[in-house]
């Protein structure tokens, strides 16, 4: 039983709507983020990731758009990117750099985890049906490539996701479709 109030000889008590009501002021100043600074927050981790790329020394030695035999299932650049294009691209790099197990690509591979939250965001603003992709459903198949190449694999996986990146940045300016 809750406790009864005495206000003026009378007993009041005070319900949910009643809590509803004394919190609405509060409430009604809480604002949404902008969709503007979720788009900057987009592109300056964008920026974050390509720079940590570039502090790696061993990936400036391979262009991304070289063609490694065996390692055709890192994706390169798409003519068409959408944000839900975008979100299933960072998923396979995301699966990618995981399975390296290299320190050099923990921070990145976290960093696109929160890109794709980002995108998440900027497509909810759009009203954009976007569900979570999931990286390459065939990917326990490539074990063998991954263990008997983990450098190649890491510098062209770290190549071409910088191109990638920032390939996503220019088309951000250009506010993409679902």
């Amino acid at each position: 039983m809750r406790p009864e109030k005495s206000i003026l000889g009378r007993k009041m008590r005070c319900g949910p709507l009643c809590r509803f009501l004394w919190l609405w002021p509060y409430l009604s100043y809480i604002e949404a983020v902008p969709i503007r600074k979720v788009q900057d927050d987009t592109k300056t981790l964008i920026k974050t990731i390509v720079t940590r790329i570039n502090d790696i020394s061993h990936t400036q030695a391979v262009s991304s758009k070289q063609r490694v035999a065996g390692l055709d299932f890192i994706p390169g650049l798409h003519p068409v990117l959408s944000l839900s294009r975008m979100d299933q691209t960072l998923a396979i790099y995301q699966q990618i750099l995981t399975s390296l197990h290299s320190r050099n690509v923990v921070q990145i591979s976290n960093d696109l985890e929160n890109l794709r939250d980002l995108l998440h965001l900027l497509a909810s603003s759009k009203s954009c049906p976007l569900p979570r992709a999931r990286g390459l459903e065939s990917f326990e198949s490539l074990g063998g490539v991954l263990e008997a190449s983990l450098y190649s694999t890491e510098v062209v996986a770290l190549s071409r996701l910088q191109a990638a990146l920032q390939d996503m940045l220019r088309r951000l300016d250009l506010s993409p479709g679902c």
